[in-house]
C-alpha cells in the first residue's frame, strides 16, 4: 500500500512539473558590425557591446550579446564573414556596416548589393534583424552621400527589417559638433569614447529592445 501511495505521489510530482512553463532562454543577438561595434581604442567593458548589454539589463531584458564587430571591416567583408559567425544560438542579428565603405568612397550600389546579400543570408535562417544606418559624410560630393544614405532605408523596406537610421545617432542629434568631438570622441575624431557610446547606446537602446520583444514573440 505504501508503495501504491508513493508511486502516485511521484506521478502527482511528475505532472505538475510538466504543467510548469519551461523558463525562457535569454535571446541571443549577433551584433555585426565594423570598429564601431567591436570597440575600437576603449577597455573591453567600455565599448558598445558591453555597454549595450548592461543598458538592456538594467531596463529589464534578458539578453546575450554576441561582439562580432572587426575593426576596418566593410560591407563585403561583412558579407563574407557572415555565414561563420551565425552559429546556432543566435536569435537575432545587429548589422551596422557601412563606416569604412564611406571612408573608402566604395559606391553606393556596391554596399548595397553587399548589405542585400546580408540580409538574404538572415532571411534565408528567418532571423529578426536591426539594421544601423552609418551616415555618410560630404567628402565625395553631395550626389555619393545622398545615395549613401538612401541604401538603409530602401533595404528596410525591402526586407521588412527594424531600422534605426545613424549608428551615430546620440551623438549627432547633439546640437554642438565641437562639443562633441572635444567631448565625446577619441583624438581621431571618429570613434565615441566612453562616455561617447554611453550616448549612442542610450540612443539605440529602444530599437533593440523592441527587437527583442519581436524575436521573444515569435
Amino acid at each position: 500500500m505504501r508503495g501504491i501511495l508513493k508511486t502516485a505521489i511521484a506521478l502527482v510530482l511528475t505532472g505538475l512539473t510538466l504543467a510548469l512553463p519551461a523558463r525562457a532562454e535569454p535571446v541571443t543577438i549577433l551584433a555585426l558590425g565594423d570598429s564601431l561595434t567591436h570597440g575600437y581604442g576603449l577597455p573591453a567593458d567600455q565599448g558598445f557591446v558591453p555597454q549595450l548589454q548592461a543598458w538592456l539589463a538594467d531596463n529589464g531584458a534578458e539578453v546575450q550579446l554576441i561582439n562580432a564587430g572587426v575593426s576596418g571591416d566593410t560591407t563585403a567583408g561583412g558579407a563574407a564573414r557572415l555565414g561563420w559567425s551565425l552559429t546556432d544560438e543566435v536569435d537575432a542579428v545587429i548589422v551596422a556596416l557601412g563606416g569604412n565603405d564611406i571612408l573608402r568612397g566604395i559606391p553606393a550600389p556596391a554596399a548595397k548589393a553587399n548589405l542585400a546579400s546580408i540580409l538574404d543570408q538572415l532571411t534565408a535562417r528567418d532571423l529578426p534583424v536591426l539594421l544601423v544606418g552609418q551616415k555618410a559624410t560630404g567628402n565625395f560630393g553631395t550626389t555619393y552621400q545622398q545615395s549613401f544614405d538612401a541604401i538603409y532605408p530602401a533595404l528596410s523596406e525591402q526586407y521588412g527589417a527594424a531600422l534605426f537610421p545613424d549608428f551615430l545617432q546620440g551623438l549627432s542629434n547633439l546640437p554642438n559638433r565641437e562639443t562633441v568631438v572635444a567631448t565625446y570622441l577619441q583624438a581621431d575624431g571618429l570613434h565615441p569614447n566612453a562616455e561617447g557610446v554611453r550616448l549612442v547606446v542610450a540612443a539605440m537602446g529602444p530599437a533593440v529592445l523592441e527587437l527583442i520583444a519581436r524575436t521573444e514573440a515569435r
